[in-house]
């Protein structure tokens, strides 16, 4: 790939990048009410999204081999106690992955 076309396949990155970003803003500014399916996939698609990630992250846990997916439940405990109790998305999510980290690398 030449230095000229490296430029324009970053340049269009941005562009759409930034439309994807802004779009939105622009459809639904103003005094207009957005759609009720927008306002529905608002506020369905945060928890479709982490449902996702979780069935993710845990599809290549063996319960049949050693460690038996305890790393992970005592990780997954963490986040969910912490967040009860904290309600802090990113500190409840941050302990988890140290709590599974430190446990992959020092215990199991």
């Amino acid at each position: 790939m030449t230095l000229t076309q490296q430029f324009i396949t970053i340049g269009l990155c941005a562009v759409a990048t930034m439309l994807t970003r802004f779009l939105p803003f622009l459809v639904f500014s103003g005094d207009r009410e957005a759609p009720k399916l927008v306002q529905y996939i608002g506020k369905a698609l945060p928890g479709a999204i982490f449902g996702m990630l979780v069935v993710y992250c845990l599809k290549g846990v063996s319960v049949i081999s050693f460690s038996y997916g305890l790393p992970e439940l005592i990780a997954i405990c963490v986040v969910v106690l912490i967040h009860l109790w904290q309600r802090k998305m990113l500190l409840s999510i941050a302990t988890g992955t140290v709590v599974y980290m430190l446990l992959v690398q020092l215990v199991f």
